[in-house]
């Protein structure tokens, strides 16, 4: 939509409020709102002002003034506010110097897209994420100095089978069996359906959905590959809708990658693949259809995959899913079966437009706008420096012998070493001016010391069981 169009679609279907929206350094969307006679045409230029210093990872409290410019071609009517809302995805502007704020992510976005563009190796690169989520009925959580627990629940959780229920009526999900049995096992289902209904009435078009592996309300729905900056849009789009529908459920969600000890983890395997002119540039005739341009942006993604870890798994919760032993893709290679690979070439179709490669160690806690735009630089920096990827790893994990295995790369087993890695490796962030030292240091900085230093001295419910009777 073009502003003109905002403002008659505000008067044509009585709109009051108009809610503008941007995300923060981590990857959550904070907003304010206005009156809809506040919408000007003149707004989608000039912006409104806004105080930016609490914002994580954003200004001091000396330099705070920002602007929020409205981005259009963004706008959705809210499905769950009362009075009619209209919401708006905005950028952020230096109202002195009339530029983008550098520590907006959605502003990196833009410029890794500016910067594929320069390179003329392609002109869109389409991401496509597959997001996982847990739909809980309870959640209970408490840090104080002298206790911590936390106790999440569902109807469908196997270790509700014996609870009273008056009466309990079984079908409760085993362990690793989300995956897919139709009802009464999956009691989700219309909830679910609900959330891709009012997913695509705000523009984003749903390809599936269905239960996921994990017991007590694992999902997935997955959405149909768009450009980038787009994507990201999107699923900041998909947290809010479908956290906001499972609230009208009486229910709450989750996109922690691992809530459930014991069970599989949450991830956000991501599909990519560059095209020019309207063609597919990842079809051709090497491994599984792949062109070279293609296994080349395999190898940056490998190459780098170490230090990408501290965007696309950017919570000390992230490795508790990637652990050696199960299907978690730990190890930096690439196949078309294996799905413990990192990097996967997904075989379902023989089309060219289909043909795309599949990231799987990304995970839904982190922020798209950075995450999407780290992959494509390392992606990049594969292509332009013809990095090889290597021999695939089509034979089984489980099957390697322990040399034969030592010789496969692994990611980052923490947080903490995620970032080490990133601080080691970051110069192909750099290029096109798309990511800057200064935001890499500030993500680097508040992951230390807002997120690993609160966790590493909070005593552990586990290490009392270990370790109280030592």
């Amino acid at each position: 939509m073009t502003p003109n169009e905002i403002i008659k679609k505000i008067e044509e279907e009585g709109i009051k409020i108009v809610d503008l929206r941007f995300v923060d350094l981590l990857g959550v969307w904070q907003h304010f709102s206005v009156p809809a006679h506040v919408i000007e045409e003149k707004v989608f230029e000039e912006g409104l002002g806004f105080d930016g210093s609490s914002i994580r990872g954003w200004q001091a409290i000396d330099e705070s003034d920002m602007l929020v410019v409205p981005d259009p071609k963004t706008a959705f009517v809210d499905s769950f506010t009362e009075v009619p809302t209209l919401n708006i995805i905005c950028n952020v502007i230096d109202p002195i110097t009339k530029e983008h704020y550098g520590r907006h992510p959605r502003f990196i976005a833009q410029k890794a897209e500016e910067y594929l563009q320069s390179t003329g190796l392609a002109d869109t690169a389409y991401f496509g994420p597959e997001l996982e989520f847990f739909i809980f009925d309870d959640v209970k959580m408490k840090v104080e100095s002298n206790k911590s627990f936390y106790e999440v629940d569902s109807a469908e959780g196997i270790w509700n089978s014996d609870r009273k229920e008056d009466p309990n009526l079984s079908y409760k999900i085993r362990h690793k069996e989300g995956y897919f049995p139709v009802s009464p096992l999956d009691s989700l289902q219309d909830l679910r359906t609900e959330m891709v209904l009012e997913l695509e009435k705000a523009g984003i078009e749903v390809e599936t959905h269905h239960h996921e592996v994990a017991t007590a309300g694992q999902a997935e729905i997955d959405i149909k590959y768009a450009p980038m900056v787009q994507q990201s849009d999107n699923v900041m789009k998909f947290k809010y809708i479908v956290k906001n529908t499972a609230l009208l459920y009486g229910k709450t969600v989750t996109f922690m990658p691992k809530p459930l000890a014991g069970d599989n983890g949450t991830g956000m395997h991501t599909h990519q693949s560059l095209w020019k002119d309207g063609k597919p540039l990842f079809a051709g005739n090497g491994y599984a259809g792949m062109s070279e341009i293609a296994m080349y942006y395999m190898g940056g993604i490998l190459k780098h995959g170490k230090a990408l870890a501290a965007f696309t798994n950017p919570t000390t919760n992230s490795y508790k899913r990637l652990v050696p032993g199960f299907e978690a893709p730990i190890n930096l290679a690439y196949s078309s079966r294996n799905r413990s690979a990192s990097l996967r070439i997904p075989m379902y179709s023989s089309s060219p437009s289909a043909k795309r490669m599949e990231v799987r160690f990304p995970d839904p806690s982190c922020n798209p706008y950075l995450s999407f735009s780290a992959m494509l630089m390392a992606g990049l920096d594969g292509i332009l420096n013809k990095i090889d990827p290597g021999e695939p790893l089509d034979k089984n994990i489980y099957d390697l012998p322990p040399e034969e295995l030592a010789n496969v790369p692994k990611m980052p087993g923490s947080l903490t070493e995620s970032l080490d890695e990133l601080e080691k490796d970051y110069e192909f962030l750099l290029k096109g001016d798309v990511f800057t030292e200064d935001v890499i240091r500030a993500w680097i900085d508040y992951k230390r010391e807002n997120e690993l230093k609160y966790v590493n001295s909070t005593p552990h419910p586990a290490e009392f069981m270990l370790y109280y009777d030592i």
